[in-house]
């Protein structure tokens, strides 16, 4: 039986017939599947793996994918926990009269926050710029080590001054990190694997709020010795435990999926055999993976030509509100909690269950979405969990209800985190490696704008139960909503055009625009025979 087989991104060269095992067992029968093949670039990491008549068990790849997790992701997720030690130790800190301490106002708060935003989102471009020309196993551990540092040094903070200074420092190396990381997995994982697999990071991030919480509550009973605030110690421990982390990942990390050596690991992770599944799984489900060399410099016409594509445009406006409406409810909680008259202790230990939350549904979420092979839905779903909290949270009456408070700003904080799926999506339109880092930036950048909006939305003389500010929230909820269902129908809208026109030509002509490799790469997502995912 003869099977035909678009490639992932549905991009097509020369048809090879190959003879391809269907089950686990390698003595099984065997059926023909027409692969359409595109050779990678000469230059590209994995060229001389790459083999258009390679065959190999389900077995074998599900080995090799194991031990990418193994190795690569369960320590990329390490450097995550690392990240969310130092990002999310401050609003454990302000729970230990931090703010008073230095002598600061929640509008103070808000205004470091904001800073560090800022600082984050101006270093996304130079440092994505960076990584493609250096390489992520040189960079990405060089952040951590530059913002560990900035962290530990938040202990021998003073006053509004100092406060703000280490915010902007910390915005500034962490700024990045996040596109970085994702950039670097999509070289190790196909576009149906990917999701999940960023769900393992984000759901690090919740595990490190639970760990730092309980951290946080242990830590922080520690005011006095020294003569030094509990906060003093926090800052100091967790700056010392992110530096640890990102000094190993330093010696530790891989290149490429071929080049995986490194100081700690002297022999390759994959046999040449595994080396082989590797870069022509890959090559099969998205070509585009080999048309430029890994350390390719990203030129000022690359970043234009990307920022023109306007398929992207919903998604970023995606990015800038969708996140929005949980911001500073999360940013709150434990201050909240505090406010309403919980102890130190009991507000840091009660943050833990959003986060444990979020961990499961986020997972549950990317699992479906990569099951049904759909992105739009899940994101709406996720959103839409926070809406009628929300109107709740709104409508509660002042003074006392502490429990139901707390039932309601647990449940928003530990809503379905749809940002993987975006991140997700966004990775599977984008059709070459270099568009793909820019679009991870560009996104990223606009999240953080986003996030600057939501630092600002729950003010001082709202406090503590910020109605004004949950009205704010509510209403960005609902754009957030019809945003969602818009772009899915832009999307919809434009592969119905590329398929009245694709449809129009003659098998000639199909096999004559298939065949032109030097358009391949200009034309991107833009080609007739892409179709945009939604």
């Amino acid at each position: 039986m003869t099977v035909s087989s678009s490639l992932g991104k549905g991009e097509g060269n020369a048809q090879q017939v190959v003879d391809v095992p269907v089950t686990e067992d390698s003595t099984a029968s065997h059926q023909e599947v027409v692969y359409d093949v595109i050779p990678p670039h000469e230059t590209y990491e994995g060229y001389h793996r790459f083999d258009p008549n390679a065959k190999w068990t389900e077995k074998e790849e599900r080995r090799v994918v194991l031990k990418t997790d193994l190795l690569l992701l369960s320590w990329l997720c390490l450097m995550f926990f690392g990240l969310q030690l130092d990002r999310g130790n401050i609003s454990n800190a302000v729970t230990d009269n931090l703010l008073n301490d230095l002598h600061l106002t929640t509008n103070d708060y808000n205004n470091g926050s904001t800073i560090q935003l800022i600082c984050f989102l101006a270093a996304e471009f130079p440092v994505q710029l960076a990584i493609k020309r250096f390489g992520f196993r040189k960079i990405l551990p060089i952040m951590m080590m530059f913002w560990s540092v900035v962290s530990w040094a938040q202990a021998w903070m003073s006053g509004r001054a100092s406060f703000y200074i280490c915010r902007a420092l910390i915005g500034a190396f962490e700024g990045g990190f996040f596109p970085g990381t994702v950039l670097f997995a999509t070289y190790f994982y196909k576009s149906s694997e990917l999701s999940l697999r960023l769900s393992a990071f984000w759901s690090t991030l919740n595990i490190a709020r639970i760990i730092s919480s309980f951290l946080a509550a242990g830590i922080l009973q520690m005011r006095g010795v020294g003569g030094k605030a509990g906060w003093f110690w926090l800052f100091l421990i967790e700056g010392l435990v992110t530096f640890t982390i990102a000094l190993i990942s330093f010696l530790y990390l891989p290149s490429s999926p071929v080049n995986t050596e490194s100081f700690l690991v002297r022999r390759p992770w994959y046999s040449e055999r595994e080396e082989v599944i590797m870069i022509n799984r890959l090559l099969r489900d998205d070509p585009s993976k080999g048309l430029t060399r890994l350390h390719e410099k990203v030129t000022l016409r690359d970043i234009i030509n990307t920022w023109k594509d306007k398929s992207m445009w919903g998604l970023y406006f995606i990015g800038l509100v969708a996140y929005i409406p949980q911001n500073p409810v999360q940013a709150y909680l434990s201050l909240t909690l505090k406010r309403i008259g919980f102890s130190t202790f009991d507000a840091n230990m009660l943050s833990i269950p959003s986060a444990a939350i979020q961990v499961i549904l986020m997972l549950l979420l990317a699992k479906s979405s990569d099951y049904f092979t759909e992105r739009t839905f899940h994101c709406f779903f996720g959103e839409l969990w926070s809406l009628p909290l929300l109107v709740a949270l709104l409508t509660l009456p002042n003074g006392g209800h502490n429990w139901g408070r707390f039932a309601i700003t647990t449940l928003i904080s530990g809503y379905p985190y749809f940002h993987p799926i975006v991140s997700a999506w966004i990775s599977e339109n984008t059709f070459d490696v270099k568009k793909r880092a820019i679009t991870a930036a560009t996104y990223n950048v606009i999240v953080q704008v986003g996030a600057i909006v939501g630092s600002q939305i729950y003010r001082a003389n709202d406090q503590p139960y910020y109605k004004t500010g949950n009205k704010v929230l509510i209403s960005i909820c609902a754009l957030s909503l019809v945003s969602f269902i818009a772009q899915r129908e832009y999307l919809r809208h434009l592969n119905r055009k590329k398929e009245k026109i694709w449809s129009s030509y003659t098998s000639e002509e199909k096999d004559e625009y298939l065949n032109d490799l030097s358009a391949r790469e200009s034309e991107g997502n833009q080609r007739l025979d892409f179709r945009f995912k939604y």
